[in-house]
């Protein structure tokens, strides 16, 4: 993304009914003023959003998360707002998506399947998008396939940040597969400890997963896994029970998108994990790391 700040263009903020406190947020942060959104659901559950400020001849940024329940609702808001942007006069629109549904259906592995990611992204396109931010997508490749530019940034160093404050530096950090490395080695610099994988293998018709510890010392050590999504928690299940195992001191997750479906949260501290720390970019319990410095920074152009 370009600076806004460098151009000398006037931004401002629009709140996605996902995101409203992120992105007053995010404005209260950087100073960019924020267009409130008024939005209600009909009673045969279609969505309705109108903005509550004037954006003409102005550059926007809709901060909307798309995480679930509800992620086809709030994809249609985002694309309403974009369209409802464009129509009220701003010359370029930028959605922020702090999760971004369907990121993972980035790939077809059997025959009849479709890639719905990129289906989403021309989706968006066509209701006026110019231009996405999100954080920490499943796969950043897939981004190059859209029709307008896209970024992915990464929250991994704030979740590290959150538990040096907590008086864990030093920290070993964990990755629950090789493939996810880079994510440990993120948190690995601000966390100043050690850092490795668990080994992982999917079975692509079942989803279930067999993970090893081959060569994995962590005896009486903190240790933090960490992974951009938690989904089911069974990948983290696995992990934190390998750990215990292994004379692990003590075991937190730290994951960006903590959607906990169903009873993933009490299955994962059951399991052995004793905090689980995720982001707003899905509201919950564990939400306990904003996005706003984040977010802020790349629509400031700061670096």
């Amino acid at each position: 993304m370009h600076s806004y700040k460098q151009r000398g263009i006037k931004l401002k903020v629009i709140s996605g009914p996902a995101s409203k406190a992120l992105a007053e947020a995010v404005s209260a942060q950087s100073g960019i003023p924020n267009v409130p959104v008024v939005s209600k659901i009909f009673p045969d559950g279609e969505s309705y959003v109108r903005l509550d400020g004037d954006v003409k001849g102005e550059e926007v940024a809709i901060v909307q998360t798309t995480c679930p329940p509800m992620q086809d609702g709030r994809l249609f808001q985002l694309a309403f707002l974009a369209d409802s942007a464009k129509r009220a006069g701003a010359s370029k629109v930028t959605a922020v998506v702090p999760y971004l549904a369907y990121a993972r259906q980035d790939k077809m592995f059997l025959s009849g399947e479709g890639i719905s990611v990129e289906t989403i992204a021309r989706m968006l396109k066509a209701a006026g998008i110019d231009e996405m931010l999100t954080v920490n997508i499943h796969s950043e490749h897939s981004l190059t396939q859209f029709p307008f530019p896209a970024k992915t940034v990464s929250a991994i160093p704030l979740i590290a940040d959150y538990f040096v404050k907590k008086g864990y530096k030093g920290a070993y950090a964990l990755s629950p597969d090789k493939g996810a490395m880079y994510i440990a080695q993120q948190a690995q610099a601000v966390l100043g400890g050690d850092a490795g994988h668990l080994n992982k293998t999917r079975d692509r018709y079942t989803g279930q997963t067999v993970q090893t510890a081959e060569g994995l010392n962590v005896k009486d050590q903190t240790v933090i896994i960490l992974d951009d999504i938690i989904s089911t928690g069974g990948t983290i299940v696995g992990a934190a029970k390998i750990l215990r195992e292994q004379g692990a001191k003590h075991v937190f997750c730290g994951c960006v998108h903590g959607l906990l479906i169903g009873d993933a949260e009490k299955r994962i501290l059951d399991a052995g994990v004793e905090e689980i720390v995720g982001t707003d970019s899905v509201p919950g319990a564990v939400s306990k790391v904003s996005l706003a410095p984040l977010i802020s920074q790349e629509l400031k152009g700061a670096r």
